[in-house]
């Protein structure tokens, strides 16, 4: 019998333990989540009948093994949502199919619809080369955009920072009005501060010229050759990401592995051979686990604390200050909301129908605003009459928004939203506050030497490092498990090494196509 330890029941913990118990049986393999829940920053937060979407995330990718493993837990839908009825609209569905109107378990089919707000006004995302955007910018923007665009074109910066990166692509003049301080919001410096590497990994191939490109062979096109920032249709599980992983972890208990929960890893005792014990603190006692091997999805700097002094001094200063933003979301229910839907897409009750909008007004500092009705109406309690949404703030961790009291916070982001005129004051009903902590791994600071921690850990036979916080990579949702898809195929080959795991999400290649 081995004993595999797997860190964090996030996506990437989840998919790693699932994937390991379908291929090995002579093993025991126990995860250890240090919080109360299942599915890190991709869980479900539920609130009075309402559930929230912590950050936003359509099951979207390009990879075969990721999508089949999705529709695997819970598959597509075989007929209309309730809000398909409601607005007579037919989704794309499965042949014999679940019924989302009598089970939990299935994928709903949703078009995404997520839209720029700036200046009080709606724009295209990614931005869009059309009358509408032209009046909405104004003659003397419009001018400035296109001079500096053709600018960039000729022109081209040499990549030393996500400002050269924003620059290239879309000309200085757009690149402020539509990147600049929403990138500052998110990460609290300047893009000018900021590593590339952001850019390339989570804005992909896209630029001006591929979106109007895209628009013009947009009829030629399948989901498997459009850039992942121009997609238009996404799944979405009926009662949110979160619902997804829960179904996942009942699966692994099924087949024998063990999910421990409130139980923070505090020490990883090593030898000449890797890991070899991990010591917790579960719901304030001490216990310790064999470690044959670890998968670890917990974030680089919390794990090489851990490892104490086996680690070497350059690799523990560079881990040590490696950067996060974290984040707090308002869940905000509301009997009406303020913006009109002068859009072709309908919506329950006449609202807008994006699932995100993202919040450009350098008045306020709010960054993204999600409508959960759209995500999935089975999300709001009562999906006509209300309103549920989810305002995002990043900051971090013990900043004044981070120690601001639930109450101060959920007033604050009121008044913002009252502010653009998204809502009236008197139209709030109730509001939640959930913050999460390290959410996003940040490309600056002593990330620029983190390679020298990337070949260190790889050296590391029996440790396997997964996910968005287990690479220090802002991956999307199927990256993180993708990683852990290819670690189980390292680890049950042994000696293939570990190059690829770490490529993942890195090469434009594998952004661009198949």
């Amino acid at each position: 019998m081995k004993y595999i330890i797997v860190i964090g029941a996030g996506p990437a913990g989840l998919t790693a333990a699932y994937e390991l118990l379908k291929e090995e049986q002579e093993v025991q393999v126990d995860i250890l989540e240090a919080s109360k829940y299942i599915g890190g920053i991709s869980r479900t937060h539920q609130f009075d009948g309402n559930r929230m979407d912590l950050g936003g995330h359509r099951f979207f990718t390009k990879n075969n093994e990721v999508m089949e493993l999705w529709q695997q837990l819970m598959p597509l839908q075989g007929a209309p949502s309730s809000d398909d009825l409601i607005l007579n609209r037919l989704p794309r569905m499965k042949m014999n199919g679940p019924d989302p109107e009598r089970t939990d378990e299935v994928l709903l089919s949703r078009h995404r619809i997520s839209r720029i707000f700036f200046l009080k006004k709606f724009f295209d995302y990614p931005i869009s080369i059309k009358w509408s955007t032209f009046a909405n910018m104004g003659f003397f923007r419009t001018m400035q955009a296109g001079a500096g665009y053709l600018y960039s074109m000729i022109f081209k910066r040499k990549e030393k920072s996500l400002e050269d990166f924003y620059i290239n692509r879309f000309g200085k003049p757009l690149y402020q009005m539509f990147f600049e301080d929403y990138t500052e919001k998110v990460w609290g410096i300047h893009p000018s501060q900021i590593s590339p590497d952001w850019g390339a990994q989570r804005v992909k191939g896209l630029s001006l010229l591929k979106a109007f490109t895209s628009i013009l062979l947009k009829s030629f096109q399948n989901e498997k050759t459009v850039e992942t920032s121009l997609i238009e249709e996404f799944y979405y599980p009926k009662k949110g990401p979160g619902s997804l992983y829960e179904k996942m972890a009942k699966e692994i208990e099924k087949m024998g592995g063990n999910i421990h929960y409130s139980s923070e890893v505090k020490e990883l005792l090593c030898d000449e051979n890797g890991i070899y014990k991990v010591i917790v603190q579960e719901n304030e006692e001490t216990k310790e686990y064999q470690a044959d091997t670890v998968f670890s999805s917990m974030p680089i700097k919390d794990l090489i604390h851990a490892m104490g002094a086996y680690v070497p001094k350059d690799v523990s200063e560079i881990s040590s200050t490696l950067p996060y933003r974290d984040f707090i979301t308002v869940g905000l229910l509301v009997n009406k909301i303020e913006l009109k839907n002068h859009t072709k897409y309908a919506a329950i009750s006449g609202i807008v129908p994006d699932t995100w909008i993202y919040i450009q007004d350098r008045d306020v500092r709010m960054g993204r605003l999600q409508i959960f009705n759209n995500w999935s109406p089975y999300m709001v309690e009562d999906n006509e009459h209300t309103v549920f949404m989810g305002l995002e703030y990043f900051c971090n961790e013990g900043d004044q928004f981070w120690n601001m009291s639930n109450e101060e916070f959920a007033q604050m982001a009121i008044q913002e939203l009252c502010k653009i005129n998204v809502i009236r004051k008197n139209a709030v009903i109730k509001s939640e506050v959930v913050r999460v902590k390290k959410a996003y791994p940040a490309y600056f600071g002593s990330y620029e030497r983190f390679h020298i921690v990337e070949s260190w850990l790889k050296k590391i036979d029996n440790l396997y490092c997964i996910g968005r916080n287990g690479q220090h990579r802002y991956n999307n949702m199927d990256h993180s498990m993708l990683t852990a898809i290819e670690a189980v195929k390292s680890y049950c080959r042994q000696g293939e090494g570990k190059d690829l795991i770490w490529k993942i999400n890195t090469e434009e290649e594998y952004h661009e196509k198949k």
